[in-house]
């Protein structure tokens, strides 16, 4: 819940920022991922952020049970302490609606966002690549394309064969100037031959 409230905090505009109970339980993603008993977890993750003191928790007197959720930092304590003793209220206005996204970008869209334009040939490489090996390991090898400046999908092709004969070790990702060698070593060999 932390987290979450880091996230959505950071979301929002204005020199005061809060949450709201029903903020958290308005976003149905968060609620998905808290099933079976969705509202009970929100309950105790919250009550565990508060006694933890990560998240400060306020309430208006004689207002129902809303409950107001602020950053404990210098910033939230005294937007907290002013909220208190009635010294500044919430306005009312409808607040931007804020939700989790968990949308990953496509290969191809990746493809072209760090590696090149995408052809016909590439598209098709690309789809037998995601019928063969996880996502997130076609994610992975461009990343570590990226970092070394080898933008080239036969380089990634090598990164992904590596990792499916010789096991992944995600452990040991410091191999990437391994394999940079071994890609520029087939790669010559083509040119040459």
């Amino acid at each position: 819940m932390t987290l979450y409230a880091l996230w959505f905090l950071d979301k929002m505009e204005g020199s005061v920022r809060y949450l709201r109970q029903s903020d958290f339980s308005g976003d149905a993603q968060l609620m998905q991922g808290l099933e079976p008993d969705g509202s009970q977890v929100l309950q105790e993750a919250l009550q565990r952020a508060v006694a933890r003191g990560s998240l400060l928790k306020a309430e208006l007197p004689g207002e129902g049970q809303e409950s107001y959720y602020f950053l404990n930092s210098p910033r939230g304590r005294a937007a907290a302490d002013a909220f208190t003793r009635g010294a500044w209220r919430p306005t009312g206005e409808a607040r931007q609606a804020i939700a989790l996204d968990l949308e990953r970008p496509n290969i191809y869209r990746l493809y072209e966002e760090n590696i090149g334009a995408l052809t016909p040939i590439i598209a098709d490489e690309l789809k037998e690549a995601e019928q063969t090996y996880p996502t997130d390991w076609i994610e992975d090898a461009m990343r570590i394309a990226v970092e070394n400046n080898v933008r080239r999908w036969r380089y990634i092709q090598g990164i992904l064969r590596s990792w499916q004969e010789e096991g992944r070790d995600d452990q040991n990702r410091g191999n990437t100037e391994k394999d940079r060698q071994r890609y520029l070593k087939s790669w010559h060999l083509d040119e040459s031959g």
